[in-house]
């Protein structure tokens, strides 16, 4: 058998296993090993997200290695300044640029020979030319977002005219610049259908194949104590999410709490904004960044998910699917999950949709019990992690073969 070896690049380490991001890359890495792929994983511990040294210890000890570096990548105020007058390249592409790590990355091409490296971040596109002189493996980039356009859609609902003015230029850079790297990729890997047409409308690829976030859903095991509640969980440091919230509860609430009066929601999340407290109040519970996810949300039946912004795949949604809850969403939350409204989900845009969306809830349990049975049953048969990661392994092995 033709060896299997992969090097896989990420900007963060995933852990822990609390928002999509982390997720959906350890479904890449466990998906990789269960199709019998040696998988070295190299990942940045940087200062925004970092994880301590005992927990790093005890993570991915069954792989072929899990190696880490330490990076500052900090957000200042002169640095934003610097890049925006100095620079073409987004803020963010020059972030995950440092030297210590480059090194690190040709050290183990030399030593573990990847057939495949595999870039789980655009803005990690920078090390592409190094890697290119050091191996002449398969060149993939994980496609978790357009980022451009999740850029776009923050600046879009932006209040104050120079942050406006800001983000718009932000997402500009980040076009141009992910429409070049994407060309220096063998295998372009999108999450969604939606978001390779958008790269299918920018260039002509050189091949691509849409992998959705993949779950095991047969370990997701739903809830026999769920309330009519309402909850949202994600990582509160992601403007999309920021805004999200915001706007739910200072714009929806008031609509749904006159027409259900009863009805609670709790949100939660990493790096919740200290500001976020105040949204308190009135049926609203700002409950932190939780110790365990899962028992955060185990007795709470309804995932509102309020989102204007963002893209890719929400991996919160379907794992919510999944364990048979019923999602409440936004279009932009639904992006890139073939489910259909009123069959998998309830769609809500407005403030009075979302108001209607849940009095229908807490009115109809028998379409409530409808609606979770039948997107459980479309995570299971779409999203099963297995099938997706010997799809991508045949794909890879085929492009390896044809060299």
């Amino acid at each position: 058998m033709p060896a299997k070896r992969i090097l896989i690049l990420t900007n963060r380490v995933p852990y822990p296993l609390n928002d999509g991001g982390n997720l959906a890359t350890n479904a890449m890495v466990r998906g990789y090993a269960a199709q019998g792929w040696e998988v070295y994983l190299l990942s940045m511990n940087t200062s925004r997200h970092s994880v301590d040294k005992d927990v790093l210890t005890g993570l991915y000890k069954d792989i072929y290695r899990f190696e880490t570096v330490e990076v500052n990548n900090d957000v200042s105020a002169l640095g934003i300044v610097n890049n925006l007058l100095f620079s073409k390249l987004p803020n963010h592409a020059q972030r995950f640029m440092h030297m210590h790590f480059q090194d690190t990355i040709l050290n183990a091409i030399n030593t573990f020979k990847p057939d495949v490296v595999q870039v789980e971040s655009v803005f990690m596109s920078g090390y592409l030319p190094a890697i290119k002189k050091a191996t002449n493996a398969v060149f993939t980039l994980r496609l978790h977002n357009i980022e451009w356009q999740v850029w776009q859609r923050v600046a879009a609902a932006a209040a104050n005219p120079l942050k406006k003015w800001y983000l718009s230029n932000l997402s500009a850079r980040i076009k141009e610049y992910e429409e070049q790297v994407w060309q220096g990729y063998d295998l372009l890997i999108p999450i969604t259908d939606t978001d390779a047409d958008v790269v299918r409308n920018s260039i002509a690829p050189k091949q691509m194949l849409t992998i959705p976030f993949g779950i095991d859903a047969a370990n997701i095991k739903p809830s026999s104590n769920e309330s009519l509640v309402g909850y949202h969980i994600g990582a509160m440091d992601w403007l999309p999410n920021q805004d999200a919230i915001r706007w739910f509860a200072t714009e929806v609430w008031s609509v749904v709490r006159r027409q259900n009066p009863d009805f609670q929601f709790y949100f939660a999340g990493r790096n919740m904004p200290v500001a976020f407290n105040a949204l308190s109040g009135n049926g609203i519970h700002c409950m932190g960044e939780v110790a365990d996810a899962a028992s955060f949300i185990a007795d709470m039946k309804i995932l509102i998910v309020p989102l204007r912004s963002g893209g890719g795949i929400r991996v919160k949604i379907l794992e919510a699917m999944a364990a048979g809850k019923l999602v409440i969403s936004t279009t932009v939350g639904m992006q890139g999950i073939d489910a259909v409204a009123g069959t998998h989900y309830l769609l809500a845009d407005t403030p009075q949709a979302f108001a209607d969306a849940i009095q229908l809830a807490m009115t109809n349990a028998l379409m409530v019990s409808q609606i979770a049975n039948q997107a459980a049953e479309l995570v299971k048969h779409d999203y099963n992690n297995d099938v997706l990661a010997a799809q991508l392994s045949a794909r890879l092995q085929q492009i390896l073969a044809d060299r």
